[in-house]
């Protein structure tokens, strides 16, 4: 529709109505009323503050590479939390050379990256006590961590009844494979859409599974034997479906396979 007419809001308003009356939009938005919805303010706080943290990172062992030769020497090579404590501890003094800006400029970049450090632990506390109250069989799931339970349940909202079936969930988190049959030719195709945040979690949780739970790797290597590749395996771990030419098995018995594994 907007590839024919265009988009603008008196247009997009239009489609959205012509939606509801022709039967079409029936999705049900999250209430926003609840635990999950506290879990989201936090949870948007805490990635501003690891991304912010991040960047500290980065521009302060950038700066260290063009600061003073005996400064950067003392630097270099260190791990990273004595890193920042031997940073935070610098003692400039009088801004009157080079190294004296070097040094107050290190040390305020290191000091940044400590607050934020401690401001991203505070807000796991948060959400680890929210998750776990609202969700403690989610939390205890092997491999989900606190960041990644509260990014399914932010993603599915504190009214999960909206979503009624699991296939629906599937294609929530872009994990549901799309058919891409034409002729003779019967297969599917990865899907590339869904919510990307969700489907980056359950991709790390994938990942820690095939490392350390064990049903996970006697699963990787059952299918190893068989002849599948690491990333036909890891597609498939994760509820996605690698599409060939050959493929005749169905969406719906693959995703139910799925899920009674996991």
């Amino acid at each position: 529709m907007r590839r024919q007419r265009g988009k603008s809001d008196p247009i997009d308003t239009e489609n959205a109505a012509r939606a509801v009356l022709a039967g079409t939009a029936t999705a049900t938005p999250k209430s926003g009323e609840g635990t999950v919805e506290m879990s989201r303010h936090l949870k948007i706080s805490r990635d501003g503050a690891v991304k912010a943290r991040t960047q500290a990172m980065v521009t302060l062992k950038a700066l260290i590479v063009t600061v003073p030769d005996e400064l950067r020497q003392q630097l270099q090579g260190l791990p990273k939390m004595t890193l920042i404590e031997r940073c935070a501890g610098l003692r400039p003094g009088p801004v009157t050379s080079p190294a004296a800006s070097a040094k107050h400029s290190i040390r305020a970049m290191a000091r940044r990256w400590k607050d934020l450090h401690d401001e991203v632990k505070e807000h796991d506390v948060l959400l680890g006590q929210l998750t776990k109250a609202h969700a403690p069989d989610l939390v205890d799931a092997f491999g989900i961590g606190t960041d990644t339970a509260a990014e399914v349940l932010v993603t599915v909202g504190d009214n999960p009844e909206r979503i009624r079936f699991q296939a629906a969930f599937a294609k929530l988190e872009g994990v549901c494979p799309v058919p891409a049959s034409s002729g003779r030719t019967n297969r599917h195709r990865l899907n590339r859409g869904g919510h990307r945040q969700l489907n980056s979690a359950l991709y790390r949780v994938m990942i820690v599974r095939m490392r350390f739970h064990q049903p996970t790797i006697d699963y990787v290597a059952r299918r190893t034997a068989e002849g599948k590749t690491k990333q036909e395996i890891t597609a498939v771990s994760s509820g996605t479906w690698p599409g060939s030419s050959t493929s005749t098995s169905r969406p719906s018995n693959h995703l139910r396979k799925r899920f009674d594994e996991l």
